[in-house]
């Protein structure tokens, strides 16, 4: 949603201030909430086991909700193919309820704009097949000013079950400067208790790093701010969000917030918009006027082959194989064997994007089956994959034959030294010398096996491959960070017995020396069989 107010409650004193927070924060939230840390494993409610597909009713309306607009879209939902297609939820935003709570210290659904009350609304959706969902705010009060639900997380709850809501979008305005993590898993707990399965959808805008402790806490997780309806907003939120496929898979999706394909942007950009959510297993949520939405914007929401990519049971985010010169290529591995393959033209003019089936992934035959997911026409291949696309426009393939390697991310572990494969000082200047250093887990420690054989890392622009400098083969050459250009010299094998191996020199990865220090640089060096040679991704 749009933020009309800042994250926290208005500027006051110093001290009263902090005397404020102080005491919110310890008459209101549970003590075993106060004592957290980063969860192992994801949320086990059952939901979401692929991306969540329905509507939120803010981009198109703000503070215009009622049940009569609730009623109107969950019908013209359940006519006009979204529903047929995979849309289920149809979701309240913010502005429903009354300015203050009842006597019992409930939330009261405002009953100018729903007289039937938020669970006559439920009962209608309900009966048209659908489910109903709604918005609260991890604060004092909603980003509109309504009620918050800290400090009120178990009676809130019970309310949202009693009414038989589906899903709840948690939104983080008043925060008091209270840990998000703690916040949101306080009201985890809450909705847990109820005995209801409600799909939880965390909406922090990608604050404390949510990617790194969402999934055990919820279904989805914002990982970025509010989208608008521009090809700006929609580029930055991209690449933003392109780089934690990592983090994400059945149960536990990033989140780039709602597809506002309808309200603005042009056909092509709506095309891509959904294409490349639907590449990065993203929740499909639309956010426009679906009562009277236009033939083409359902006929983009619907797409039953772009919406198979999202829906894909194997639950894997499509990663970049390459993004030089804002012509980005994706890829999906799904769970028969086949590659969704996103082809994305991030510049003013039209411009011809390749690839290769060995880049993707695809091995082991002697030609492919492509398929384009917006016309359905066919083609076969012996390995090129290329298309003049669009200014700001993407083009869709799914790949058949041969077989499919997989892809992994995680810290790149030294296990001789019990540290991790660094980029100094977090350094995007092609040619840095990789290094280890102590795990902390950012994003220049954060490294992805690509189904290339490439080690990536960051995201979008500034993603980099681990390079032998130089394209060199000899003992000593050093380890370096460049842009991603297919070459050999930038592909590694990762091999069972630990060994990380550059597939143009057949050299070990190695820490030069064998040192154990901060710092320590990394090389190519003659395998050995040493520990300063064995390394561990994840």
């Amino acid at each position: 949603m749009i933020l009309r107010t800042p994250s926290t409650a208005p500027p006051r004193a110093r001290l009263a201030g902090l005397l404020l927070t102080v005491l919110l924060f310890l008459a209101l939230v549970p003590v075993s909430a106060l004592i957290t840390a980063a969860p192992a494993q994801a949320l086990d409610n059952g939901l979401a086991r692929t991306p969540q597909m329905g509507f939120n009713d803010w981009n198109a309306y703000g503070c215009n909700v009622s049940e009569s607009l609730i009623k109107a879209t969950a019908l013209a939902m359940h006519n006009n193919g979204m529903q047929a297609a995979g849309y289920q939820y149809v979701n309240i935003d913010d502005c429903w309820m009354t300015s203050s709570r009842n006597s019992a210290g409930q939330l009261v659904p405002d009953p100018a704009k729903f007289p039937d009350g938020i669970s006559g609304t439920a009962a209608y959706v309900h009966s048209l097949g659908l489910k109903l969902g709604i918005y609260e705010s991890a604060g004092t009060q909603t980003c509109a000013g309504y009620p918050g639900s800290l400090g009120h997380e178990t009676t809130d709850a019970n309310s949202f079950a009693s009414w038989g809501v589906d899903y709840l979008k948690y939104d983080n305005c008043y925060n008091q400067g209270i840990s998000a993590q703690t916040r949101y898993t306080a009201m985890r707990d809450a909705l847990a208790a109820t005995g209801r399965t409600i799909l939880y959808s965390l909406c922090n805008w990608g604050q404390e790093n949510v990617w790194t402790w969402g999934a055990g806490v919820g279904n989805s997780w914002r990982t970025t701010g509010d989208i608008t309806a521009s090809y700006s907003s929609m580029l930055s939120i991209f690449h933003s969000n392109v780089g934690l496929a990592s983090y994400a898979g059945p149960g536990h999706w990033n989140d780039p917030d709602m597809l506002e394909v309808g309200n603005g942007m042009s056909a092509t950009e709506d095309q891509s918009e959904i294409s490349l959510w639907a590449e990065m297993a993203a929740p499909l949520i639309s956010g426009t006027n679906l009562v009277n939405a236009s033939s083409s914007t359902l006929g983009m929401l619907t797409n039953p082959r772009i919406i198979a990519v999202d829906q894909d049971s194997l639950g894997k985010q499509g990663t970049e194989v390459s993004a030089s010169g804002g012509l980005d290529v994706l890829a999906k591995p799904l769970a028969n064997g086949d590659v969704s393959v996103a082809l994305f033209n991030e510049n003013g003019s039209a411009a011809t994007i390749s690839t290769t089936a060995a880049a993707i992934g695809k091995t082991g035959a002697s030609s492919y089956t492509l398929t384009d997911l917006w016309t359905g026409a066919t083609s076969t291949t012996t390995g090129t994959i290329s298309a003049n696309v669009p200014a700001h426009g993407t083009v869709m393939f799914r790949v058949a034959g041969g077989s499919t390697a997989t892809t992994a991310s995680g810290e790149l572990h030294a296990v001789g030294a019990a540290k991790c494969l660094d980029v100094p000082g977090a350094s995007t200047t092609a040619g840095t010398q990789a290094q280890i250093w102590d795990c902390l887990g950012g994003s220049n420690q954060i490294w992805t096996h690509t189904s290339a054989n490439q080690l990536t890392v960051y995201s979008g622009s500034s993603q980099m491959c681990l390079d032998a400098y130089g394209g060199g083969t000899s003992p000593g050459t050093k380890v370096a960070i460049w842009p991603c250009n297919g070459q050999t010299n930038q592909q590694w094998n990762l091999n069972a017995n630990g060994t990380v191996t550059g597939v143009q020199s057949g050299l070990c990865l190695d820490v030069t020396g064998g040192s154990t220090a901060d710092g320590a640089l990394a090389e190519l060096w003659t395998c050995n069989g040493q520990t300063n040679q064995q390394w561990s991704l994840g």
